[in-house]
């Protein structure tokens, strides 16, 4: 077996929010994790899905992002992009 080569191994302090809500069509069970990397953007966890993003406030700009990262229908991105907007 080869020498293991890292491009990183890195640890750092984290602070992680998990947040339940129900919205129109689905439960969402979040882990959000913020740290000083990625720019400021947060590590954003759907339990649910085992589906995750780095999102920051350009990405929720962004048209169809969040339905893409999380294969969610518009009307519920919607209602996850508004309480992101309340957060990040």
């Amino acid at each position: 077996m080869s020498e293991r080569f890292f491009l990183y191994d890195d640890t750092v302090e984290t602070k992680t929010r998990f947040v339940s809500f129900m919205g129109e069509n689905q439960r969402f069970d979040l882990a959000i994790i913020q740290s000083d990397r990625y720019y400021g953007k947060h590590i954003v966890l759907d339990i649910q899905s085992n589906r995750f993003a780095i999102i920051g406030e350009d990405d929720l700009k962004e048209p169809g992002y969040l339905e893409y990262a999380y294969k969610l229908k518009e009307e519920d991105a919607e209602e996850l992009r508004d309480f992101l907007y309340e957060i990040i």
